[in-house]
């Protein structure tokens, strides 16, 4: 078994976490690879050599687990090495909310002994995947997203208007700040922010979210997930922002985006005690009523 751990950031006091996890894969003699600039990270901040682990820049299909050390933004990072690879990702919470990282980081030697005995389910994201016109050769490589792609206004207070065409079918012009497109997966993120509907991550949907819009009469859409969707965006700058997670461009106004579902997923491993219902219960204070 072959194994990458990766993370983002040092979360504070999480050296313990990160050699509590090496120790533990090492343990069972797994093959370990740490990401090059997160060994770095680490062993600065706790001030102890972990040299004899190797690094990767970037992995292939010899791995069989992706191991993401941080909170949901280190997930969505994640998904920028993992690709199209089919590699299961299971992500260890030491940031704050932790809708995708789900395992605990009190629990990390427990979660990896059920993990290395195949106790555990595959939960599939859908992505989004988008294409430009005129193409842009800085979102062709990385042209998916897990949780949602959204285009922002740039440089100004004033609003933008994006024409949106679903199955080149006109289907409005949001006048707003902005508009997102959410897998179910970014259904709890940005989305959830703006008013969104929450979305099972195992249904087949897309939802569209205005950005503070300024036609009353603009709800969030629901919409099956193989529906293709045009969006050309106009305003009083030149520029505009589209975000692919938490990955930001600027392109032109004259460019128009084409949103889809991508070909692939993301596979999230799932520990067999978890589930979307109880996150939501348990992130989002459902259940915090004293009525209950």
């Amino acid at each position: 078994m072959k194994v990458a751990i990766y993370g983002q950031f040092y979360h504070k006091n999480s050296g313990k976490h990160v050699l509590s996890i090496i120790e533990a894969f090492q343990k069972k003699n797994i093959t370990l690879l740490i990401e090059e600039n997160f060994k770095k990270l680490v062993e600065k901040e706790i001030n102890i050599s972990i040299g004899n682990i190797p690094t990767f820049i970037n992995i292939d299909n010899t791995f069989d687990l992706f191991i993401s050390i941080g909170g949901d933004g280190t997930i969505l990072k994640s998904i920028t090495y993992v690709g199209d690879l089919g590699i299961p990702i299971a992500g260890i919470n030491t940031g704050r909310l932790g809708f995708l990282a789900t395992i605990q980081k009190e629990n990390i030697s427990e979660s990896i002994e059920s993990i290395l005995k195949g106790d555990y389910t595959i939960s599939e994201r859908s992505l989004l995947s988008i294409e430009t016109t005129p193409m842009q050769e800085n979102i062709t490589k990385l042209n998916f997203a897990l949780n949602e792609v959204a285009v922002n206004r740039k440089n100004t207070t004033s609003m933008i208007k994006v024409d949106t065409h679903v199955n080149d079918k006109y289907l409005t012009t949001y006048f707003s700040d902005g508009l997102i497109v959410a897998t179910p997966t970014g259904s709890t993120g940005y989305s959830l922010s703006c008013g969104g509907p929450v979305i099972d991550p195992s249904t087949s949907n897309i939802a569209l979210t205005p950005i503070a819009p300024h036609n009353l009469s603009a709800r969030p859409l629901v919409l099956p997930d193989n529906c293709v969707i045009d969006l050309s965006v106009s305003g009083r700058e030149d520029e505009f922002l589209v975000s692919l997670d938490s990955r930001i461009i600027t392109l032109q106004i004259d460019t128009t985006l084409r949103i889809k579902k991508a070909p692939f997923t993301i596979k999230l491993v799932q520990l067999k005690n978890e589930s979307f219902i109880k996150t939501l219960r348990e992130k989002l204070l459902w259940g915090e009523d004293k009525r209950n």
